[in-house]
């Protein structure tokens, strides 16, 4: 008689239970991870656990793995399937995530890779969540052909049912090339680490071949490039842990979804009506001399804390989250250091994004206003300034959040417009003392006005700068536009805070609404 095995016990399945989830939280070898880490880059677990706080992250379908057979796949079928999926917290707060472990694969994208991601983005969307992808793979896994490129069309077309209900933030922590490149896209952030980070369509080889041109892979998609060249990415960071703070720190500005609002802070010891004496000093007068606008948003802020938005990228203007009395604010701010703060096509990009990011998450707009117009130029208006310039207009006017704009020197033009005038629908317009509203600078006015009389007198230095000192006392001085209801109050600098903190609080209670429409059709 056959003796028989010892029957199986729950015991016993458990500990094939903790095996298996060990030898999948390990990956595949120590010479993987070891390589991983010659690359001066994390693991994909390492990630999450600087990411979320300690100790929360619950892991999904761990234990999953690919069925695909040919080219040696069905040999090699290791657990996770080169992606890890979970959620957690941050500061608290459900948070979502999915990291490509590069040990597995390379990061590459197979049909059970991509459906763990479908799952986790459909859960966070269910849950009102955001969603933060921590991206290093090698693209599509070409073993699987045309079932790897599905798997990120049901990426895409998530990223997009996902747009405007819950943040989306994508951080680029290694390669990044081809159609993955859309997702990040398609998201509301993108963070790169430079060096190990790059993102392009195609690579420096196909380039070559293509056109000839010889460039690295940082040259071509690095994350200075991206920061600073085609906008790509929002933030850049040196290190993946100072990367991954200040990805904490901006869920921390942000809702958990478009049904909620930013998540207040206590005011603290900064106090809503501390005087702002600074501004007089740091703002000339001379609406021709440039100055530091992000030292104006310093002095307005909680402590001084702002997190810029595309700070290396069209740079003559600022978009900024920070918080006021406690409260999360989008700041939109020309910056007099860079081209004099005019807005060009780049700029105009910017802001618009930045001003729809805002109005989509319940958060209030706050425009500090110094434009001296829109950029002139042939390449400018080739470019499609009217068409670029449009999209921030546009933005500005269907915005329902709470909008106030504050007005410090010069606000000309189309410019002046379209920088959230009371015309366009902000909910209060401040001025300063030292602000000049006007179709144009006085020097152009006179020029075009008096033309004629100029280029007739005797003395046309002398006749035209009586006409520009005429303009200016007739239709620039400082409360023309308050005298025309145009600006609410003129206001002392040294109590902006204490005025755009207390018309913050009056506003909070807003609603508005638009009209029933499937969606708008905005200018691209």
């Amino acid at each position: 008689m056959t003796e028989q095995p010892p029957p199986v016990t729950a015991a016993v399945r458990v500990a094939e239970l903790h095996v298996l989830r060990e030898q999948a939280r390990l990956g595949p070898s120590e010479k993987a991870t070891e390589a991983q880490r010659a690359k001066g880059k994390l693991t994909a677990r390492e990630r999450i656990d600087l990411l979320l706080d300690p100790g929360t992250f619950q892991e999904v379908e761990q234990l999953r793995r690919h069925r695909a057979v040919g080219f040696g796949l069905e040999a090699k079928k290791p657990y996770t399937d080169g992606v890890i999926t979970g959620w957690g917290t941050v500061e608290g707060r459900t948070v979502f995530v999915y990291a490509h472990d590069f040990r597995i694969f390379g990061g590459a994208l197979g049909e059970a890779h991509a459906t763990k991601i479908h799952k986790i983005m459909d859960m966070a969307i269910a849950a009102g969540a955001p969603l933060v992808s921590l991206n290093d793979g090698a693209g599509a896994r070409i073993q699987e052909g045309v079932s790897a490129l599905a798997g990120y069309g049901g990426i895409f077309q998530r990223n997009t049912r996902a747009s405007g209900v819950i943040p989306q933030i994508s951080v680029m922590l290694g390669p990044c090339a081809g159609g993955a490149a859309y997702s990040p896209a398609l998201t509301d952030f993108v963070f790169m680490v430079r060096e190990t980070s790059q993102m392009f369509i195609t690579g420096p080889d196909v380039v070559q071949a293509v056109t000839g041109e010889e460039i690295t892979q940082n040259g071509l998609g690095g994350a200075d490039v991206h920061a600073g060249v085609s906008g790509v990415s929002h933030f850049v960071h040196d290190d993946e842990e100072t990367c991954l703070a200040e990805v904490r720190y901006l869920i921390s500005l942000l809702p958990s979804n478009n049904r909620e609002m930013p998540p207040p802070l206590p005011p603290g010891d900064d106090p809503a009506d501390r005087r702002t004496d600074v501004l007089l000093d740091l703002v000339p007068a001379d609406g021709n001399r440039p100055y530091d606008m992000r030292k104006v948003l310093e002095e307005i802020a909680d402590h001084g804390d702002l997190l810029e938005v595309h700070e290396h990228w069209a740079r003559n203007i600022i978009c900024a989250l920070a918080r006021i009395d406690g409260r999360v604010v989008g700041i939109l701010a020309n910056q007099p250091q860079f081209l004099a703060g005019v807005l060009d096509i780049e700029a105009s990009e910017k802001a618009a994004r930045f001003v729809q990011l805002c109005d989509a998450f319940n958060i209030p707009l706050l425009t500090l206003v110094d434009v001296p117009g829109f950029l002139p130029g042939v390449s400018q208006e080739h470019g499609g300034i009217i068409r670029h310039g449009a999209k921030l207009l546009y933005a500005y006017c269907n915005a329902t959040v709470p909008r106030i704009s504050l007005i410090l020197r010069k606000a000309y033009g189309g410019a002046y417009i379209v920088m959230d005038s009371q015309s366009i629908g902000a909910d209060l317009t401040y001025a300063w003392p030292t602000n000049e509203i006007a179709v144009m600078g006085a020097e152009g006015a006179a020029n075009v006005i008096f033309r004629r009389e100029i280029a007739g007198s005797d003395h046309p230095e002398a006749v035209r700068a009586e006409k520009i000192a005429a303009y200016k006392s007739e239709l620039m001085h400082p409360y023309y536009a308050a005298e025309r209801g145009l600006v609410d109050d003129v206001i002392d600098p040294a109590e902006t805070r204490k005025v755009l903190a207390a018309a913050l609080a009056m506003l909070r209670t807003k609603h508005a609404d638009l009209p029933s429409r499937k969606h708008g059709n905005p200018p691209q």
